[in-house]
């Protein structure tokens, strides 16, 4: 019997230091998110981080806390709902830190009578940090638990006709009325030695400018390729010139290289420059979440009202898009009747 799993992040319990330690914990100590040794990665995690960071981002989370929950984790439900409600097999909810977990999940589907399933990893790039720790984790997990069960993840969307089309509306959508000088799009960051490691011909990624358009099988786990390829099919579409558009990198931690240009800098240098009206769009997520929500929708904001600019619009993620919902039911069917 087949059914379906829908993976996305996840989220502390509640927006207070003492669950926030915990979740931070189980995603900083991943070794795809932080990729060093067993022993720096502790040191670094639980002997510093844990140890400052949790009150800081309790804080953040409160800022955009729903009366539901974690924003994050109400969206995906509702998206798991949409998707359940359009077809005939069942579809289960999982998230990789956190609850509820793929563990939970599977043992879900498992006791539907499931048999085969399609794991959706709800990240449209592919990254060690997101897609991968998912893909890895629950093979550990359907090894140990579920060894007769068989799951296939689903590729990178990317470029999938559906998600640019249904990003592409929405994204229109929410700018219908708005006269904007410029939009970025901004995406989640991650350390360049990521898109070295995940080089599957261990030569072609030299983030020099033009490995990401050179055609290459590196492409197929190269999540700064797949960011650019996002946005150029986006604005193909949109036929929105080549002036009015920026590229960019949230979300940095610690010291070494990473993706570039920032987001932050690029914002505030973007008013610096006199555009005065912004508008960022987030197309590594598809549900809004603290990245979105507090770092680009305050304060981003914030710092672009600060260094000159006049109005700043944040376009939402996809959420509960309907156009979003029938991609995700559109793969569904076709995988069901291969």
């Amino acid at each position: 019997m087949q059914g379906i799993l829908l993976v996305n992040l996840g989220s502390p319990k509640t927006p207070t230091a003492k669950d926030v330690k915990p979740y931070l914990g189980e995603f900083l100590m991943d070794e795809r998110v932080i990729d060093m040794p067993y022993i720096l990665r502790a040191l670094l995690v639980k002997g510093i981080i844990l140890n400052t960071r949790p009150k800081k981002s309790a804080e953040a989370y409160k800022k955009i806390w729903w009366p539901e929950g974690s924003p994050l984790i109400v969206i995906s439900q509702r998206q798991h709902k949409k998707v359940q409600q359009k077809v005939d097999i069942p579809v289960e909810l999982a998230m990789r830190y956190g609850e509820p977990s793929i563990k939970t999940g599977l043992a879900a589907l498992h006791a539907k009578g499931v048999d085969d399933v399609l794991m959706i990893p709800l990240y449209p790039q592919f990254a060690m940090a997101t897609t991968e720790t998912i893909d890895v984790l629950a093979e550990e997990v359907r090894q140990k638990h579920f060894p007769a069960m068989k799951v296939t993840s689903f590729p990178a969307f990317y470029n999938k006709k559906e998600y640019v089309d249904a990003l592409a509306h929405s994204i229109q959508s929410h700018l219908e009325g708005y006269d904007y000088d410029h939009i970025v799009f901004s995406y989640h960051g991650v350390p360049e030695r990521h898109i070295r490691k995940s080089d599957v011909t261990k030569g072609h990624c030299k983030i020099d400018g033009s490995c990401c358009v050179t055609a290459s099988k590196a492409h197929d786990f190269c999540y700064r390729h797949q960011c650019l390829e996002t946005t150029r099919q986006v604005v193909e579409k949109l036929n929105i010139p080549t002036d009015k558009y920026t590229n960019s990198f949230q979300s940095r931690l610690g010291a070494d290289k990473w993706l570039q240009p920032p987001t932050d800098a690029t914002v505030n240098g973007l008013a610096e420059k006199g555009i005065k009206k912004l508008a960022v769009v987030t197309p590594a997520f598809v549900a809004d979440c603290l990245e979105t929500l507090e770092e680009i929708g305050m304060e981003a904001h914030e710092e672009f009202i600060k260094h000159g600019g006049e109005e700043f619009r944040t376009i939402p993620c996809l959420n509960e898009d309907e156009m979003w919902i029938d991609a995700l039911v559109t793969w569904i069917k076709e995988w069901q009747n291969k």
